[in-house]
């Protein structure tokens, strides 16, 4: 059987992980787990889902006491913002913290402007007259809110270096600000990357969302090496957390790591035979292995307090479940996929 290898070197500094493995962020809404900082030097690929955008504007800085809030901001390239609802409208600019992000596309607005004075803001009327969500409401891109005005569904521009190395994702939206729509449209023509309509899925959760793109984003040479970093998935609503949980199988053949303050949560198929090299300054004692969705007829491994052996895993009956890790190096082979957990401890 194929041996599959895990290790949480994301939690240590830049230089302790391997340069073979390419990390993408993504951020739910959520607080933000002490360690984001780690977690965003590491990853090339920065995502925002939904309400993310207000995370990172206005938690970020709390992460760094002894900086000016402004200059942490500013210095840390804001991503791909996604929004699943069409009616919650760009939730991650049009709040207070919007001015931040508008005023930053503005600034780079009137640098292209003197860069290129035949540059001229696009109008909106370049853009089809559609009907936004499910419920057929309207909402307008004119201050005035008059147009009726949408950007299209399925259209694609792109966005300026402000988002360097990332994406924004943008669903129906609507901008009480005058200009607010153009002025991103226009920096989209300097460089960047792609802005993506996809409010019309409505059985998808952001999450979901932003993994596929991540995937589909990544050459199918470099996806073997992706590893993707979900800040925020645990904790908060259940529901939530279970549907967190429900993309880890989706993408079973993804490498993705669901992370809060606590703890850490992955997948281990059972298509693999698993090691999993515990980083002890950072992650343990506690760890847990749990079956979700079926049971475990054969799960057996060595490194924890109290090993498997050829033991049948399900619920109502044994679960792995408040185990303690004994050394460097666990292994586990199973019949049915789990969820392997380990506490956090930077």
């Amino acid at each position: 059987m194929e041996v599959m290898t895990h290790s949480s070197t994301f939690l240590l500094p830049s230089n302790h992980h391997s340069s073979s493995v390419t990390y993408a962020l993504v951020v739910l809404n959520r607080p933000l787990p002490r360690f984001t900082p780690l977690l965003w030097n590491h990853a090339q690929v920065r995502v925002c889902a939904d309400g993310g955008a207000n995370r990172v504007f206005d938690e970020m800085p709390l992460l760094f006491p002894s900086d000016d809030a402004l200059d942490v901001r500013q210095r840390k390239e804001y991503v791909f913002v996604r929004n699943d609802l069409p009616l919650k409208m760009f939730e991650g600019l049009l709040r207070p913290n919007s001015k931040f992000y508008i005023g930053l596309a503005r600034q780079f607005m009137k640098a292209a402007v003197r860069a290129d004075k035949s540059e001229h803001l696009i109008p909106t009327s370049s853009f089809n007259q559609v009907q936004a969500g499910h419920n057929q409401r309207r909402h307008g891109l004119s201050s005035d809110r008059s147009t009726g005005l949408l950007y299209q569904p399925g259209n694609s521009v792109s966005l300026p270096h402000l988002y360097h190395s990332s994406i924004i994702r943008m669903f129906s939206f609507y901008s009480s600000e005058s200009n607010l729509v153009q002025i991103l449209l226009f920096a989209s023509k300097m460089q960047g990357t792609r802005v993506v309509d996809e409010s019309h899925d409505q059985d998808t959760t952001d999450l979901h969302k932003c993994v596929a793109y991540i995937r589909d984003l990544t050459p199918n040479s470099d996806k073997s090496n992706l590893c993707i970093l979900v800040a925020g998935a645990l904790g908060g609503r259940f529901d939530h957390e279970a549907g967190n949980m429900n993309v880890l199988y989706r993408f079973s053949t993804m490498r993705l790591i669901l992370l809060s303050d606590d703890c850490l949560i992955y997948l281990l198929p059972s298509t693999h035979l698993h090691e999993i090299y515990i980083q002890s300054s950072v992650e343990g004692p506690h760890c847990g292995l749990i079956p979700i969705g079926m049971p475990s007829g054969s799960t057996t491994t060595t490194g924890l307090q109290w090993d498997l052996n050829n033991t049948e895993m399900r619920f109502g009956d044994v679960v792995s479940t408040s185990n303690l890790v004994r050394g460097e190096k666990i292994t586990v082979q199973s019949s049915s996929d789990l969820l392997w957990t380990i506490s956090i401890k930077v």
